[in-house]
C-alpha cells in the first residue's frame, strides 16, 4: 500500500520531538504515513498555507486557531476560515526572557517586546504577563517579529528588548546571558498551547489520516517516556539545535515530558485549556460573546 504524503507545517521548536522520533523511528510510516516536516516563519503564513492547501495539518498555538475562526486574524485569506483544532499537544512553554540587565516584569516599563503576530498565537499571554505586573499598553512596545527561532535571534542581536520564548529557545538564551523573567504557566492558569490543527474540509476528507497520524504522535511520546530511550531522544534535540549541549538537552526533555504542561499525553483539547484561551483573548479584545467549542475544535478519534 501506498502511504499517504502528509505535510505537516510547524513552528520551529523541540516541542516537535515527537514529529522527529515518529519519523525517526518509523511509527508514521507504520500507520501509512509519509510525513514530512516544514517551519513556518510564522503564524501568517501557516494559517495561508493550510487555507490554500499547501499544508495538510499546522501545529501551533490554539490561539491562532481561535482568532481566524472568530474573525481576528491578521491575514488575507481566500475564503471564510474552517479551520479547526483536532489534537491537544503542550501547555504552551512560554517564558518572557528579557536583556541580562532587566532584572523584573516591571523593569520591562519603556522596553520594546516581539511576539509573533500583535492579534494572534501568544501576544495576548505577553499582555496578560504585563498587566498582572501592572504594565499596559501605554507602558510597552509591542513589536511583530515572527516564529520563536527569529526572535531569539532578535533577542541575542540587541533588537528588542525581551520577547516570549518556548522551549528549548529560553534555555538557550538563559546560557548566554540572557535573564528568565518569568515562565508564563504560573501566572495564567490552565492553558492550551500547540494544538494540531486543520481545515474542516481536509479532517472530513481524510479523517483515517487524521486519525493515523495521532495514534503515531501518541506512541512517539509514548516511546519517550521509557527511561531507556533518553539518550537518544536527547541526541535528536542536541542535533537541531545548535549550542544545546547533554545536560541542556536533559533539561529540555525534562520540561516536554512534565506531567503539567508537557506534552499531553492523551492529545486531549481539555476544554479547561480552550477555555482559559479564549478568556485571555476576551480580556485584550473587542470579544465579547465566548464561541461555542464546536466551532474550534474537531473530534477525531484515534483508532485502537
Amino acid at each position: 500500500m501506498t502511504a499517504y504524503p502528509l505535510r505537516l507545517l510547524a513552528f520551529d521548536g523541540a516541542f516537535n520531538l515527537p514529529i522527529w522520533i515518529g519519523q525517526s523511528r518509523g511509527l508514521f510510516a507504520a500507520h501509512g504515513l509519509a510525513v514530512t516536516l516544514a517551519y513556518t516563519p510564522n503564524s501568517r503564513f501557516l494559517v495561508q498555507a493550510l487555507m490554500n492547501g499547501e499544508a495538510d495539518i499546522g501545529l501551533c498555538g490554539f490561539d491562532n486557531i481561535a482568532a481566524y475562526q472568530l474573525g481576528q486574524g491578521e491575514a488575507e485569506l481566500p475564503e471564510p476560515p474552517d479551520l479547526r483544532a483536532f489534537m491537544g499537544g503542550d501547555g504552551g512553554f512560554l517564558a518572557l526572557v528579557s536583556r541580562p540587565e532587566i532584572a523584573s516584569l516591571q523593569a520591562l516599563a519603556g522596553c520594546t517586546l516581539s511576539v509573533d503576530a500583535l492579534t494572534t498565537g501568544f501576544a495576548f499571554v505577553l499582555r496578560d504577563m504585563l498587566a498582572q505586573a501592572g504594565l499596559g499598553g501605554e507602558h510597552v512596545r509591542i513589536v511583530s517579529a515572527g516564529g520563536t527561532a527569529a526572535r531569539y535571534q532578535q533577542l541575542l542581536a540587541g533588537a528588542h528588548d525581551a520577547t516570549l520564548l518556548r522551549v528549548p529557545y529560553e534555555r538557550l538564551a538563559a546560557s548566554r546571558g540572557f535573564r528568565i523573567l518569568a515562565q508564563a504557566g504560573p501566572l495564567i492558569g490552565p492553558y492550551m498551547g500547540t494544538v494540531g490543527a486543520a481545515r474542516q474540509r481536509w479532517l472530513a476528507a481524510h479523517a483515517p489520516q487524521a486519525q493515523a497520524f495521532m495514534k503515531a504522535y501518541r506512541e512517539a511520546i509514548e516511546w519517550l517516556h521509557v527511561p531507556a530511550h533518553r539518550a537518544e531522544a536527547c541526541d535528536a534535540l542536541m542535533a537541531r539545535h545548535e549550542g544545546l549541549d547533554a545536560a541542556a538537552a536533559g533539561g529540555v526533555l525534562d520540561d516536554l515530558l512534565a506531567p503539567d504542561g508537557g506534552l499531553q499525553r492523551d492529545l486531549s483539547l481539555d476544554p479547561a485549556r480552550v477555555r482559559g484561551v479564549l478568556a485571555i483573548r476576551a480580556r485584550h479584545t473587542a470579544l465579547k460573546d465566548m464561541p461555542a467549542l464546536s466551532d474550534l475544535l474537531a473530534s477525531v478519534v484515534p483508532s485502537k
